[in-house]
């Protein structure tokens, strides 16, 4: 069956990094587009970065452009995501989704369950002094 692992959460001061990783398996990892959404504290799924099958094409949000880069290593079905800069706001669980399609496509602001096939079970990641 599809699984979708992540890791690499935790607490950092702000200004500080982290890089998440997305460990999947049972389905062929390089022909889907993978993403990254957060869900905040009492919040909607906000959609962070999105990259198609084959790594060359990438979307991210306006909030982590020029902070966060998002890659791919389709040769160990591992999904990443390094963030830099962060800021408070970041706080968020963090998951990975499989899209059900190899293109990726740029979402604006939430996105909803029902937009990905599958989905992790998250990662926390705290930025606070």
């Amino acid at each position: 069956q599809v699984q979708l692992v992540e890791s690499g959460g935790g607490l950092v001061q702000p200004g500080g990094s982290l890089r998440l990783s997305c460990a999947a398996s049972g389905f062929w990892f390089l022909n889907y587009a993978m993403s990254w959404v957060r869900q905040a504290p009492g919040k909607g799924l906000e959609w962070v970065s999105e990259i198609n099958s084959g790594g060359g094409e990438i979307y991210y949000a306006d909030s982590v452009k020029g902070r966060f880069t998002i890659s791919r290593d389709n040769a160990k079905n591992t999904l990443y995501l390094q963030m830099n800069s962060l800021k408070p706001e970041d706080t968020a669980v963090y998951y990975c989704a499989k899209a059900p399609r190899p293109y990726a496509q740029q979402k604006y602001s939430m996105v909803a369950h029902s937009d990905y096939d599958f989905w992790g079970r998250g990662t926390q990641v705290t930025v606070s002094s």
